[in-house]
């Protein structure tokens, strides 16, 4: 497989480059990880200078390869991850442009491009760990609307939401993964009740979200009812299979300059330190080209990334947790100083092999989807 850039993709490359030379110094101060609104202003500041310049079709409306240079570029240049909105962006967006009616295209694509309006994610539930197919959350028909009632957990950014991407159970007689409908529930919607969960560094990404009596208009159903369990695998297979590739660039920095700091402190000296940044050097190039196959295979076979996306997303778990180990090994007792680069980011490091499906969930996927293993059994 040729993994060499086209030469659109080449032209594409330098002509965003020479943007970023002159965005970025354009960019306000970064705010502090506790000021949501500050972060909310300012990542949808860089959003819609994005859209003005005519990269918000990056997203998804794009060829995967100039999406995938676009990604790599961006984090090249130190420019703002989508932050606030990754959810609208990576996964609700892109859902809903492969999933959604015209009228839902035209309704909700444009204000999430432009940063005018941010999303979160509802689908894990306290009861149901990691089988996501156990939610309880129900809504039950009622003219034209849906009344939910129940409770979410580890809803990314829900404090700062106008929109959520919701799971529900719209036949409880139904087979467990054939009763649920992908809703896009308003967050200003009487009956919703946010509580925010501080994290091991101190911040709030996430939060219980608890729904009583909700209306919901059916026109806000994505997919047909009682199909939500296929359109939210559409979800999942963007959240696993492109939504990470900006962050492996970001390992790839963070090992250079690992490696740059073990030389600077003596640390370069320890063979066994050597041998295991040379190896993770392996495992992020490896995690690249993998990176790059998907975004292959999607030009090829649709715009939606295939199972593939959860071998990419076990490695990288593990890997990304190895990395700042190794960061904490170099650091050594400043690894507990949360101000200190990279000691935050151990922290969070933590939550990759359960965040966007468990380990042990992907690991499923893989041996039924891609390797054809039967299920369960012995």
């Amino acid at each position: 497989m040729d993994f060499g850039p086209t030469e659109e993709e080449a032209a594409f490359r330098t002509e965003l480059r020479s943007w970023l030379a002159t965005a970025l110094p354009r960019l306000p101060p970064k705010p502090s990880p506790d000021d949501w609104p500050g972060r909310r202003a300012y990542d949808t500041h860089w959003q819609r200078m994005l859209y003005d310049a005519g990269y918000g079709r990056l997203h998804w409306d794009a060829d995967p390869g100039l999406r995938l240079v676009f990604l790599e570029e961006t984090e090249l240049a130190g420019a703002p991850y989508v932050g606030a909105n990754f959810v609208g962006l990576l996964h609700a967006g892109p859902t809903i442009a492969a999933e959604g009616t015209p009228e839902q295209r035209e309704r909700w694509l444009g204000p999430i491009l432009r940063g005018d309006e941010i999303w979160c994610q509802g689908f894990s539930e306290p009861g149901a760990g990691s089988d996501l197919a156990a939610l309880r959350t129900r809504a039950v028909r009622d003219g034209d609307a849906y009344i939910v009632t129940g409770s979410k957990i580890w809803t990314s950014h829900a404090e700062a939401a106008d929109w959520c991407e919701l799971l529900v159970r719209t036949d409880p007689a139904a087979p467990r993964h054939r009763g649920i409908s992908w809703l896009a529930l308003p967050m200003d919607a009487p009956g919703i009740t946010v509580r925010p969960l501080r994290t091991l560094a101190g911040t709030a990404e996430f939060a219980e979200v608890f729904l009583d009596e909700v209306r919901v208009p059916a026109a806000h159903r994505v997919g047909a009812e009682n199909d939500g369990w296929r359109v939210t695998m559409v979800t999942l297979s963007f959240e696993r299979g492109t939504a990470f590739a900006g962050e492996v660039v970001a390992c790839r920095r963070t090992l250079a300059a690992l490696a740059a700091t073990a030389r600077e402190t003596g640390r370069w000296d320890d063979p066994v330190l050597r041998r295991r940044l040379g190896r993770l050097h392996a495992e992020f190039t490896a995690l690249w080209r993998l990176v790059q196959w998907n975004v292959s295979e999607a030009r090829t076979g649709g715009t939606v990334p295939g199972p593939g996306g959860s071998v990419f997303k076990l490695r990288y778990s593990g890997a990304r947790q190895e990395l700042y180990e190794t960061a904490a090994e170099i650091l050594g007792p400043d690894a507990l100083d949360l101000g200190r680069e990279w000691a935050a980011d151990r922290l969070s490091s933590l939550s990759y092999t359960i965040a966007a499906g468990t380990s042990q969930i992907q690991r499923n996927i893989i041996a039924e989807r891609l390797l054809g293993l039967p299920k369960g059994g012995a």
